[in-house]
This record gives C-alpha cells, structure tokens and sequence, in this order.
C-alpha cells in the first residue's frame, strides 16, 4: 500500500476518533459572570380604569450564561429605594422579548402594594431564574435555581381605585370590585350558609339583592342572596352586573391535596384561605414526607391541576407551576409544619413552601 495513503488512512482515523470523543464527552461551561437580563423598555404607568382591556408590553432581554438554557423570567416591583425587601411580582414567563398584560391586570398586581389613586415612585427590575438542570438537587437545578437580575429601572406608577360592592350581613368585611368601572364587579369571598347577603353600592348607597326566585336575578332592595348548602361554607367567586341586574355564586375553593396532606389523595382537600390585599392563596399544615398538588372544589375536572415539570419540562417549577393533567407532584422532603402560599395570574401559577418547624 502507498505510503501516502497509509498515512491519509491513520490521520481519517484520528479526525473520527477525536471528533467522537468531543460528542461523547461534550460539557456545557458556564460563563463565569453570566450576562444578566435586561429591561429594555416599560410603557406608561399611569393607568386609567377606561383602558383596563389595553395591553401593555415590557420588553426585555435574556439571561445569557454562555449555553442555551432553560429561565423563567419575573418582573418584579417595589417602593423606590426598598432594594426589592418586600417585592411584587407583576407579571412572569419563560420568555422576556415581549411580556404583555392588560391594564385591568397590571392594575390589580400594583394594587396589591401601592396606594389607588396616587403616583408612587416604584423600582422594577427584570428576575431570571436559571435552570440548568432537572431532578438531581444541585444549585442551579429545579429546586435551587440561579437567579440574575437586571439593573433596576426606576418609573412612576399611579394605579386607579376599583369601584366595589360590599358584602352586607356575611360574617365579615368584604367586597366585590369593578377592574373596568362598568357596573360589572367580581371577587372572592368567604361565605357562610347562616349569613345570606346583599350587595351595596357605597358611591349611591344602593342595595342589590336577589328578586326573590334565586335565579341569579338582582333587585334594588331585594332579598337576602342565599349561599349554596352544596359545597356549603367555604370560599366562593361572586360576580355582579348591575346593569344587567345579573349575579353569580361560584365555588371557589383551591385545596392542596396529595400523600403529604392529611386525607392523602382523597377529598376533601386542605383547603387554602385567599388574602385579597395580596391576592395570594394560603394555609399552614402539618405535611407528612410525601408530594403535593393543587386543584379546584376537589376535583381534578375543574380547570386547575397544579404541579411540576419533569427532566423534559424543566421549565415549570414552584415558581412556574403547570397547569396540565401531565404535571408532576411537587415533592415533600422532611415532615413538619409547612406555610404554603399560592398565585394565581391571569395566565401564570407560582407558589411558596415554607417550612416553620
């Protein structure tokens, strides 16, 4: 055989050997100082309740840590000068290139933090949470994200007062709003079956209630609105329209459920109390070693199956919870009194596990 070809021959086989190893052993490398996300642009925060069906855009730019990776991005607001202490979170998602929310949206996230009807000096900052990896516990995996931020961009903000209706005679405090200020008014309450109520309208001192048939009819001073025996006391989404002269009872009560909880998989579920001042669904429990869930009214069929993602979705963690019949159970680790808090946005589920003891 030519000498030349041998030599060819040996030097081909080394090219394949060598480009075999760099595939078989392939590593990812982190930058060491990843580039931060950015927070490009942010519209006018000066909203009106005739606009509340607008939508408003912040734009933004990834997390780059020197490979392709998998983020969930929060855009976060606070009290100018509070460095992000006690933040709000406005909106989140896996992509920040254009994350859009109505007005009537972005106005019940600053509502929970900042007063209606005034302009607040806010800092908002752009969160990137990193995730490497997917199941094996290590920092920078679904369970101890690395988290990135941008640099902080500091605006005026003025949210509007909601109209509101409130709740008379049932056992507590409580009221309906109008995100849009169109006669048509939502929200959650706590009801009881021994406290049937009315509506009442504080800017015309009007009282709303039913036309005495219980068909989800409103009168002006009509009848006492009964609650539901079936589910009975508990957490329920009322709706109003008082130009229609319509209004609902709903059941509206998120459990956790799941081998962890105290009744297993089996209903009823530990259900959760709603905070309307933080819009935050919350209960604290003693929880065995085991995994956890999310759902509605104790069933599986209502809209609301909260869990994880798996290695193929890594995407959906505590802080990106997915809303799918394919999610996986969200683990318990050590037995104790847990505070579980849960969000619930127009699009996007996020919660909190708290250990106490």
């Amino acid at each position: 055989m030519n000498k030349h070809f041998k030599i060819l021959l040996v030097f081909i086989g080394l090219i394949g050997l060598f480009t075999s190893c760099e595939n078989d052993g392939m590593k990812v490398v982190m930058l060491d100082n990843p580039i931060v996300p950015t927070l490009t642009t942010v519209p006018d925060l000066a909203l009106q309740r005739s606009m509340g069906n607008d939508t408003l855009t912040f734009t933004g730019t990834a997390v780059d840590p020197g490979f392709d990776a998998s983020a969930n991005y929060f855009l976060e607001a606070c009290a100018s000068g509070t460095d992000f202490a006690d933040p709000v979170t406005l909106m989140s998602g896996i992509s920040p290139d254009a994350m859009k929310i109505t007005v009537g949206d972005l106005n019940t996230q600053l509502l929970k933090k900042f007063p209606a009807d005034k302009t607040t000096s806010i800092d908002l900052r752009l969160r990137a949470n990193l995730v490497v990896d997917a199941g094996t516990g290590a920092l920078g995996t679904t369970s101890k994200p690395l988290s990135y931020s941008s640099d902080i961009k500091t605006v005026d903000a003025t949210p509007y007062g909601l109209p509101r209706l409130d709740l008379i005679n049932s056992g507590i405090d409580q009221k309906i709003e109008s995100a849009l200020g169109d006669g048509s008014y939502t929200g959650y309450v706590k009801l009881d079956v021994a406290n049937p109520f009315t509506l009442n309208n504080p800017d015309t001192n009007t009282s709303y209630g039913d036309n005495g048939n219980g068909s989800g009819t409103l009168k002006v001073d009509g009848s006492a609105i009964a609650v539901p025996s079936d589910p009975g006391n508990g957490w329920y989404k009322v709706s109003a329209d008082i130009n229609a002269l319509t209004y609902s009872v709903d059941p509206y009560m998120i459990g956790l459920v799941g081998d962890a909880t105290p009744n297993g998989w089996s209903a009823p579920d530990s259900k959760m109390d709603y905070n309307a001042q933080t819009g935050l669904w919350q209960i604290t429990l003693d929880l065995k070693v085991g995994s956890v869930k999310f759902r509605l009214n104790d069933d599986w069929g209502n809209g609301i199956n909260l869990g994880i993602g798996d290695a193929s979705h890594p995407e959906y963690t505590i802080d990106n919870l997915w809303n799918d019949g394919s999610s996986q159970n969200i683990p318990i680790d050590a037995a104790g009194n847990y505070t579980i808090t849960l969000s619930i946005g127009s699009s996007t589920y996020s919660c909190t596990i708290t250990k106490n003891n």
